[in-house]
């Protein structure tokens, strides 16, 4: 009896039979799956790491940009940025959004807090926070020890407006001064 790849051919060896490969993800999950791979090859990232007492140490380790709109129905997939953050005892972000871009935070190494209007958060090696535009948080190391994190941001962060200290940690109003992207 003949088996139904004998009879039928082999579906993969028919690539127009294939759903299209996305070029990158295109949803929140898709996302924070690409940042748990990226997590798992320690050998791409910690190579890179660095530590500034100074200030915080950052590197883009990937930027996709956006695909061209191609007037079709619907929007065309946005771009995409990967940085890699160090984050010394006592060092932190200050409280900030991440203007119209989402995100997704990993904590690799170490320890970190993230403080949001609903009170402080530990977030622990392999620990993942997804967030979406106008969500506002700051990030502080409290430990005693390094930490290292990755971000993910879609589309690729252009703006990074800061919060004083009295607004309100969830507020979404875009109170605060906004400034171009220098530091994730």
């Amino acid at each position: 009896m003949n088996s139904d790849v004998q009879i039928a051919g082999d579906p993969l060896a028919v690539p127009h039979l294939l759903p299209p490969v996305p070029a990158h993800p295109s949803t929140v999950a898709g996302f924070a799956g690409l940042a748990r791979e990226i997590a798992a090859d320690r050998a791409r990232w910690a190579p890179l790491v660095r530590y500034d007492a100074t200030t915080r140490w950052y590197h883009r380790l990937h930027a996709v940009p956006g695909a061209p709109a191609t007037g079709h129905a619907g929007q065309a997939p946005a771009g995409y940025e990967v940085w890699l953050l160090s984050w010394l005892p006592g060092q932190g972000s200050g409280r900030h959004d991440h203007g119209p871009s989402s995100g997704v935070l990993t904590v690799l190494e170490g320890e970190l807090s993230e403080h949001t209007a609903g009170g402080p958060r530990t977030l622990k090696a392999g620990a993942q926070r997804v967030f979406a535009p106008g969500y506002v948080h700051e990030v502080v190391n409290d430990a005693l020890v390094p930490a290292v994190s990755l971000h993910v941001y879609f589309p690729g962060l252009t703006d990074m407006p800061m919060h004083g200290a009295r607004c309100a940690a969830g507020a979404s109003s875009g109170a605060g001064a906004s400034r171009p992207v220098a530091a994730p």
